[in-house]
């Protein structure tokens, strides 16, 4: 395997075309949702899809795993749901008079949480410490997880009965928060066509890299330059989040770090070595619609966040970087 300095940008970007080319032969008509689920990839994030039912987001998960060759498990959240039966436990074997780890499906590489909203909250709070710290504590020990690691969360719209909403602190560490939308007529009528010629459900992908050229491009998108003045850019965006008469709740840090680190993959996939402010406004909608609240009154209106974000993106000047 190369080391990230002998991988050019040149390459990184070719590898990534390739990747979303493979995907699309399974997640039809959705290229600019599959760039923006690439760029958390390789940003090193975890992604939330909010959307209704039926709308692929369980086959993009599955659809990336074979493709960027990574161990997939899936956990389908439940009311009932318990967090051990996402981190595992230790259990009695009888034949060896032993405790003996049996680890839960978060011990995969890419773990999708299927409809996370639907668990309880202390059922959610299992996946706090391995998003955040890539860990997991189970008696006292603290396990590693397998790097890489993505999680990719599914959540119901609010609005659906026998749902939790997800608390601030989860929602903040999710990179981005992402929409799939509905196919249009010609793309819906594409997918039939797919699914009568292959004649199974079942879609077969190849691998086109695996998890250590994952983690070397991933090591490759931290060498991106980021001017000093669209540092500023970035934080003076959050920062006015945080005043904004019609936001009750602006953005953290973290805030700030996922457009960093999004804004340097966003330049890496268009084969560049630098940031300009574009790859900045292109990420500032997901990375913050999640994590800011509307004042009460605000939301009574039904003031859509995401004409909040644009007016705030619109009043901070844009850097002119020579």
């Amino acid at each position: 395997m190369l080391s990230p300095q002998t991988l050019s940008v040149k390459a990184l970007a070719e590898k990534t075309d390739r990747i979303i080319t493979e995907v699309e032969k399974a997640v039809i008509g959705k290229r600019p949702l599959l760039r923006q689920v690439l760029l958390a990839v390789l940003a090193g994030g975890h992604l939330l899809f909010e959307d209704y039912p039926g709308l692929a987001k369980t086959l993009i998960a599955k659809s990336f795993a074979q493709v960027l060759g990574l161990e997939f498990k899936r956990i389908q959240f439940t009311p009932d749901l318990l967090p051990g039966d996402v981190t595992g436990a230790y259990v009695f074997d009888r034949r060896s008079s032993e405790f003996v780890l049996r680890r839960g499906p978060i011990f995969a590489q890419l773990v999708l949480t299927d409809e996370i909203n639907r668990a309880s909250p202390k059922t959610q709070s299992a996946l706090l410490e391995a998003m955040q710290e890539y860990q997991v504590t189970l008696e006292g020990e603290t396990l590693p997880l397998p790097r890489p690691f993505i999680v990719l969360a599914t959540e119901n719209p609010i609005e659906f009965e026998g749902t939790f909403p997800l608390p601030e602190a989860q929602l903040d560490r999710f990179l981005m928060k992402l929409q799939v939308g509905y196919p249009n007529p010609q793309e819906e009528a594409e997918i039939l066509l797919r699914r009568q010629a292959r004649q199974r459900d079942e879609i077969e992908l190849e691998a086109v890299i695996t998890p250590e050229e994952l983690l070397q491009m991933a090591q490759m998108v931290e060498t991106i330059h980021v001017h000093r003045d669209l540092i500023n850019y970035i934080v003076s965006i959050v920062t006015a989040s945080r005043s904004d008469e019609q936001l009750e709740l602006g953005a953290s840090p973290r805030a700030s770090l996922a457009l960093l680190k999004l804004a340097r993959a966003g330049a890496a996939l268009e084969g560049r070595e630098y940031v300009i402010p574009d790859d900045i406004k292109s990420v500032v909608r997901p990375v913050l619609a999640h994590r800011l609240i509307l004042k009460p009154d605000m939301w009574a209106r039904e003031i859509p966040i995401e004409s909040v974000i644009d007016r705030i993106v619109r009043t901070v000047p844009v850097p002119t970087i020579e």
